[in-house]
């Protein structure tokens, strides 16, 4: 392990990318920003004027050419995903890439091919609930088998309110894509298949928005995960995951935080967004990334991750505008960089 802090260039300076920036200013160790990129010269200014030594540009390629640039972090919105990894892997850097990899199968099959070629592994992707401690140990009681075969997934992922840009879309896309790549990895099974059931779209949806959903897959090995998308729900950010088993069930994200009894009445606290809900989850990823980087190493969720779950979301966009199974098809085999 070098001694010397890993210099890493943000590409996205937006609510996550910030954060990000924050995070790996104030929290994580063993870590510097030395440059950010981002559409918005302001915006990039703006977050780099308070960090020693950060440099700010509209290019991601200079960023990453910028001095002390050691490893790069990808946050911009998913089209400008594909190019900078693209670029990255050029100069041969490595890379945590914000979910999703790219929004369609095709950039991220380029993608997986492009790292292939390298013949090594440089990307990590940002599914950060493998790093929530829950989910952890959610995957460690499934492994250990003590609970039996399972059977079941059932997920909710619900958000207070969606920004004014969301589509139907983007239920898939932007947000079952974390569920998808979550019961990947909790099951350790690959999803066959995808159905989509609409109801009649809530009255606090905006208009053309088709909110909620519920999202069927069929997994290789029998199971069944479903999923809840409700992203205009009102009261909060809530993500939920019970595995139902031959011999029990275990289950995430009850909200079992301080409940107050004050004035008459008791309760809690429902977080607001995801960066409140997964923020212990995004300190672990972060810094696992980092440490691993420092190390020469690349762990956590991969390109092929990335590519799977872009795979089963177009199939799961296909699934939404037919209302039909769609089974879900790689147009490759998993390539022996990946395991």
């Amino acid at each position: 392990m070098t001694s010397a802090p890993l210099g890493i260039a943000v590409v996205g300076t937006g609510k996550m990318g910030a954060d990000h920036v924050r995070r790996l200013t104030t929290v994580i160790g063993g870590a510097r920003v030395a440059a950010v990129a981002d559409v918005d010269a302001e915006r990039a200014k703006a977050v780099a004027g308070p960090i020693d030594g950060c440099t700010a540009h509209t290019d991601p390629a200079a960023a990453m050419a910028a001095p002390g640039v050691d490893a790069v972090l990808i946050a911009a919105s998913g089209p400008a995903h594909e190019p900078a990894l693209l670029e990255a892997f050029r100069r041969g850097l490595p890379v945590l890439c914000e979910k999703p990899l790219t929004p369609d199968p095709g950039g991220a099959l380029r993608v997986l091919e492009a790292e292939t070629r390298l013949g090594r592994r440089l990307v990590q992707v940002g599914f950060m609930r493998r790093y929530d401690a829950e989910y952890v140990r959610l995957k460690a009681l499934l492994d250990e088998g003590g609970l039996g075969r399972p059977l079941f997934l059932h997920c909710r992922h619900r958000n207070a309110s969606s920004p004014s840009f969301f589509t139907t879309e983007m239920l898939i896309r932007d947000s079952v894509v974390h569920e998808v790549d979550a019961a990947r990895w909790l099951l350790g099974q690959e999803l066959t298949a995808v159905q989509v059931l609409r109801p009649r779209p809530s009255s606090y949806a905006p208009e053309g928005l088709g909110d909620p959903q519920l999202v069927l897959f069929e997994t290789a090995g029998g199971a069944v995960v479903d999923v809840e998308i409700f992203v205009n729900c009102g009261f909060g950010y809530e993500v939920r995951c019970e595995a139902v088993c031959e011999r029990g069930t275990a289950s995430t994200g009850a909200g079992t935080g301080p409940v107050v009894r004050s004035g008459g009445r008791w309760g809690g606290e429902v977080p607001q967004d995801f960066t409140v809900r997964f923020a212990d989850a995004y300190d672990r990823e972060v810094q696992a990334w980092v440490d691993a980087t420092r190390q020469g190493r690349v762990e956590g969720p991969s390109t092929w991750d990335g590519y799977m779950a872009a795979v089963v979301c177009e199939a799961g966009v296909r699934a939404q505008r037919s209302g039909e199974r769609v089974a879900v098809e790689a147009a490759v085999g998993r390539p022996g960089l990946y395991g």
